[in-house]
């Protein structure tokens, strides 16, 4: 992996958030984390009931594909355009990651593509320099660090196009009802399907926190391992890479390479065996005639991506910023 230059090197500290968001943001991580560690030796001692690991599946699944078709690849970089409906349920299922309104995600996320692994990037795990010890700090700061210390992109300079949404604000700003029908619905479900109290409570742990908790870190991944180490096989100007045995769980997000080097690409995963659950989703609602004007990387866009980028090139981002 080649170093940047020292002038790219990542020194700045961000201003910490009001303690308030800093409790509920902890509130947020560290319960479902938690239950995560209680997991272990409660699945080795007694199991997973077939009503617990079918809602957690499917609730991983549509809360997961929220963030990668829905927050990611279609409200941040327009990968494809969406029928009014699914463009709702997309914002919808996203919300159900419990990862921040869609405005806020959406604003950062940009944010992180206009400054990748530089400075001005709220979550670089090269923000200390290149180290051991510097790294190992900059990953736990691009893993979850940032969401303390960094004070959010504005979604007015970053997702204008989102703030002209009425609905989209909607559901932004009802982001914590969203969140409690996250781990509502599946102490309802699994109550429903169990006809007991302990049914519901059952799924509530595994459906509700166990299963936000692996999105969240899945997701956070992307942000610190998929940007200190894997595979480059595409020019970009930061330090993506491809890390191959995060692509099952990330749904095809951790075929990073690519996207840093061709961010409004509605498929990462383009080269042979790489697997990208997300870009099949996407595929199935282009079929349908839901999604449309979708970005599919032809041989030409994959094969001018090779290499390594020119000193002049200038960096890609996903749209253009304000």
């Amino acid at each position: 992996m080649s170093e940047f230059p020292e002038s790219t090197r990542l020194t700045g500290r961000a201003r910490p958030l009001p303690n308030g968001e800093q409790l509920l943001i902890g509130v947020f991580v560290g319960v479902p984390f938690l239950a995560l560690l209680a997991a272990v030796p409660l699945a080795w001692r007694h199991g997973l009931s077939p009503v617990d690991l079918v809602l957690a599946v499917v609730l991983y699944l549509v809360s997961g594909l929220g963030i990668t078709v829905g927050f990611h690849r279609h409200f941040t970089h327009g990968s494809f355009k969406a029928v009014r409906p699914l463009r709702i349920a997309l914002a919808l299922a996203g919300s159900l990651a419990v990862q921040g309104p869609l405005l806020l995600w959406v604003a950062d996320h940009r944010k992180h593509h206009r400054f990748s692994d530089r400075d001005g990037d709220p979550h670089s795990p090269w923000r200390y320099g290149r180290s051991p010890r510097a790294l190992a700090k900059g990953m736990v700061h691009a893993h979850v660090g940032w969401l303390f210390e960094t004070e959010h992109a504005s979604p007015r300079r970053y997702a204008p196009d989102l703030v002209r949404d009425r609905t989209l604000m909607l559901i932004s700003r009802r982001f914590a009802l969203l969140v409690l029908a996250s781990f509502a619905l599946p102490a309802l479900l699994g109550g429903a399907l169990t006809r007991s109290w302990q049914g519901a409570l059952s799924a509530f742990f595994w459906a509700g926190l166990v299963r936000v908790c692996l999105v969240h870190h899945v997701t956070w991944s992307i942000n610190s391992i998929c940007h200190a180490a894997g595979s480059q096989p595409f020019r970009s100007r930061d330090r993506s890479g491809n890390v191959w045995w995060l692509a099952p769980l990330s749904l095809g997000e951790s075929w990073h390479n690519l996207h840093h080097a061709d961010p409004t690409s509605a498929r990462h995963g383009v080269l042979s065996g790489q697997i990208d659950a997300s870009a099949r989703l996407i595929r199935w609602f282009e079929r349908l005639g839901w999604a449309y004007d979708v970005r599919w990387p032809d041989r030409h866009r994959i094969t001018a991506r090779r290499g390594e980028p020119s000193a002049d090139e200038p960096h890609e981002i996903g749209r253009p910023q304000q």
